[in-house]
């Protein structure tokens, strides 16, 4: 996987530079999904979109 072509590390040093590559490896966590532009066009389709008036707050949710 790693060979050292140059110099003498320690097997901390390995360790340090293992645990480094291997992190570099890993993808990063999901994000949260957020409503794609299908959505959007949805609630209107729907006219979901929200209104003033008593609990508009409700609706303008999503």
């Amino acid at each position: 996987m790693l060979s050292v072509v140059k110099g003498e590390p320690t097997p901390e040093e390995l360790a340090a530079l293992a645990a480094v590559v291997l992190s570099l490896g890993q993808g990063e966590p999901a994000a949260p999904q957020k409503p794609g532009v299908r959505h959007w066009v949805r609630r209107q389709q729907l006219r979901l979109a929200p209104t003033p008036g008593p609990d508009s707050w409700r609706r303008s949710r999503g």
